[in-house]
């Protein structure tokens, strides 16, 4: 199994780790120290050494921080995670601050009417977000003091940085060899008049070097760093130990290879300009540049939109990286869908299904852990099943099901929301909601230029008609053999990157009731030319091809909510679903999914 079920945080030895850090704290003459979840590379997943939020507060969730001052403690989470901070940390100790609402800033300026000094780790965070909170806080009093990382001092067994083997990605997959992609992104330089580019996110670096690492679970990339030349010449700083004869090979003379030891050196020693990304370089970075004297060019990384519109090659190989997928779902689904209710656990699920990706002979890895939630599970919108936690699936429950798994030829994400024995009508009518917002996403035409903040709202509209809504964003990036949560394209109220062809999103929109319900549907999309309409404006226009096909449990649905319009499309998508898997499955599923792709 990829994935385990032990609880990886204990609320109860928060108190005391908290007591020790005031300590350190009184130590160092601060008032207070900053602890993100975020490693140096700002990642949303990180390895066992970095997960200091964790170790510290209990709070397992994948994005979030704490401000740890003498007299509070505040756990900033967003709202994904609401529900399941108050089950992860000690509430006599921790508070949980719905963020972004409450911004940091804000906290403090309540918090520290006195002032004070605020220490925090500078390769830990981004330069935007310190900058953005010494704004915030000037004239307060209130000083921030980047310092050695409290936590890391007061961890006696922190584990050691991880050494996960590099490997080559193949050419035909990613479409374009590295030597090209080293060239485009130096030619980018050049035009702006940049001499190199500071690269500090793996999966930019991964992309760039057609490389995969393991360093991380879940994800394919490796811990590095990188800068790039206007020549196109690479200097890599990563720790041979992760490198083979074969991966050498791979990269070739036009890669420099140095230990990270000389990274921040190597930095300072530019000539300038040098291109830093100020939303996810590290700090520190602005630090050793402005001290040596080299001029900054701020600008985004280089590799980060290259990255996310995929070639043609790359969207490809998803294709049919989702046909395997589906196969697998279908497989699993036809077994589920013959157990009673009250035989199985969460974690039976979870098992089964990773049982039936395994089976493919293609699975890597599982993207992220599976999110098996049923009845009030269901509304923790994160939630990940532990032996504490594990329920089992009760007549008349719900099962959010969101999980996906990772191939050489694409990264899945899928979530179906599946009934157990026979569901109520206020549940069927929730679900209705959410899949019509589903398929307004899915059968949309945009003009070209427009952003993901322009179509959220497109989700939330039948759900929005009946008072309802969702905490969380309608859609993000997914990589290629790279991370499950891709940046910058999202389907999301704050998002302004405009959405462009070759970006893979996720269609997820969702409705939760908390102690009772969650639902969430969800296929891969991906943005292309629209075809042109006859009598239409000569305005270039987008729309989706939907990469995800697996059916949509029609039990749940209130036809009568429905247009035909939205019936049409669900039709015509389940018999998409047939055509293209019922070849990939045994006699027992092909059954089921005839049965269940059933016009509506």
């Amino acid at each position: 199994m990829f994935q385990s079920f032990t609880e990886s945080a204990d609320p109860s030895q928060g108190p005391a780790r908290l007591a020790q850090l005031r300590t350190q704290l009184e130590h160092d003459g601060l008032t207070g120290f900053l602890i993100p979840r975020s490693d140096v590379h700002q990642g949303e997943y990180v390895a066992p050494r970095d997960e200091r939020l964790s170790w510290l507060t209990g709070f397992t969730g994948s994005a979030g921080f704490c401000a740890a001052l003498r007299n509070a403690a505040g756990v900033f989470i967003d709202g994904r995670y609401r529900t399941q901070v108050k089950a992860q940390v000690d509430l006599d100790h921790f508070q949980p601050v719905p963020w972004p609402e409450t911004r940091l800033g804000d906290w403090l300026l309540k918090q520290l009417p006195d002032g004070g000094q605020v220490g925090f780790d500078p390769w830990l965070h981004s330069v935007d977000e310190i900058e953005e909170l010494e704004q915030m806080l000037n004239g307060s009093g209130i000083s921030l003091l980047a310092c050695a990382n409290l936590v890391d001092r007061i961890w006696p067994d922190q584990p050691a940085p991880p050494l996960g083997p590099i490997t080559a990605y193949p050419d035909d997959l990613a479409g374009v060899d590295h030597a090209a992609k080293r060239a485009r992104i130096a030619a980018l330089l050049r035009t702006a008049g940049q001499e190199s580019a500071v690269l500090t996110l793996p999966d930019s670096i991964a992309w760039l070097l057609n490389i995969r690492g393991s360093d991380i679970q879940r994800n394919p990339v490796p811990h590095c760093f990188a800068i790039l030349h206007d020549t196109g010449h690479l200097s890599l700083f990563v720790d041979p130990a992760k490198l083979d004869g074969n991966l050498r090979e791979h990269l070739g003379p036009e890669v420099t290879l140095r230990p990270p030891s000389a990274f921040a050196a190597a930095v300072r020693s530019r000539t300038g300009p040098v291109r830093l990304d100020r939303e996810t370089a590290p700090y520190q970075l602005q630090r050793e540049l402005s001290e040596a004297g080299v001029q900054i060019a701020w600008a985004q990384d280089p590799c980060v939109l290259p990255k996310a519109c995929k070639s043609e090659a790359e969207i490809a190989a998803t294709r049919n990286a989702h046909l395997t997928d589906a196969a697998a779902m279908c497989e699993f689904l036809a077994w589920f869908h013959a157990q009673a209710p009250g035989t199985l656990t969460e974690i039976d699920v979870v098992k089964a299904l990773e049982e039936h990706r395994r089976a493919t002979g293609a699975l890597l890895d599982i993207s992220f852990d599976t999110i098996s939630g049923t009845g009030a599970n269901g509304a923790v919108i994160h939630y990940r099943v532990t032996e504490n936690t594990n329920a089992r699936l009760l007549d008349g429950q719900l099962l959010v099901l969101d999980s996906g798994g990772q191939y050489l030829n694409g990264t899945t994400d899928i979530t179906r929301t599946l009934p157990v024995g026979t569901v109520g009508t206020e549940e069927k009518a929730c679900f209705t909601r959410v899949l019509k917002g589903m398929i307004g996403i899915s059968r949309l035409r945009f003009p070209r230029g427009l952003a993901g903040r322009d179509l959220d709202a497109i989700a939330r509209y039948p759900l929005w008609q009946a008072g309802l809504d969702y905490n969380h964003g309608t859609g993000h990036g997914v990589g290629v053999y790279l991370c499950v949560h891709e940046g910058p394209q999202r389907l999301s109220r704050v998002s302004s990157v405009p959405l462009k062809p070759g970006m893979i999103l996720s269609n997820e929109p969702g409705y939760y009731r908390e102690g009772a319900f969650g639902i969430r549907i969800e296929n891969l999309i991906v943005v292309q030319d629209a075809p042109a309409l006859k009598g239409a404006d000569d305005r270039p226009m987008h729309n989706f091809e939907t990469l995800t096909f697996v059916p949509i449990d029609r039990s749940l649905i209130d036809v009568s909510l429905l247009s035909q319009d939205e019936i049409d499309w669900l039709n015509d998508y389940h018999l998409a679903c047939r055509d293209k898997i019922v070849p990939r499955l045994t006699e027992a599923a092909a059954i089921w999914l005839r049965d269940a792709t059933e016009p509506l």
